[in-house]
């Protein structure tokens, strides 16, 4: 099994880095199907770490916006996937440096998303079990999420990028340009700040 994910991997990179090699020797085509295998998972992130789906999608946008005038000076030092988590967050840290020059504005973790004229949850509960269980999951969801929001940046990035996009320890080092015993320390500090935010609602249920 390890093996069979390993091999997974390495034949993800070897995709990645055909399809830069062909964006490089300027084939828009390659670089839109570059967009198509991460635009879901930037979003994601970018969403996670601004609590704005409305400002999320202008910033996933921004994002390969920057990986298209830069992708002829990627040289490979990291994979694509990591560079490409690496600009994203520069882009959420400079939103965020931004947005404490100007009057703070509260966003909820959990309000819905607007979309063809309707509103739509964040994320689509789990329907199996009973309405019971599946208010109690979608209850402590939004407490976690709510949790995060108040995290600080630099905690709230571990968590996202290693228990929810699933970087390694080595990718998420190289992503915020840290060494990796700095990754595992701000992880478990996120980890453990996290519990302690939702000790109360656990001892209550």
């Amino acid at each position: 099994m390890v093996a069979d994910a390993i091999r997974g991997l390495a034949t993800m990179t070897d995709v990645d880095a055909a399809l830069v090699e062909r964006c490089q020797q300027n084939d828009f085509d390659a670089f839109e199907e570059l967009v198509q295998r991460y635009q879901t998972r930037i979003y994601n992130f970018v969403c996670k770490m601004t609590n704005s789906p409305a400002d999320a999608e202008d910033m996933a946008q921004d994002v390969f916006v920057r990986v298209y005038k830069s992708i002829h000076r990627f040289r490979g030092e990291s994979t694509f996937q990591t560079w490409l988590y690496r600009i994203a967050h520069n882009i959420c840290v400079d939103r965020s440096r931004r947005a404490q020059r100007q009057v703070p504005v509260a966003y909820s973790l959990d309000a819905p998303t607007e979309e063809d004229g309707g509103e739509h949850p964040r994320d689509l509960p789990d329907r199996s079990g009973s309405p019971e269980q599946i208010a109690e999951r979608t209850e402590l969801q939004q407490r976690v999420w709510r949790c995060l929001g108040q995290m600080s940046e630099r905690l709230r990035v571990v968590i996202v990028l290693y228990d929810i996009q699933g970087l390694s320890y080595e990718e998420i080092a190289k992503t915020l340009s840290c060494p990796i015993g700095t990754v595992k320390s701000r992880l478990f500090n996120a980890r453990a700040e996290l519990g302690r935010r939702l000790q109360s609602y656990v001892e209550a249920r």
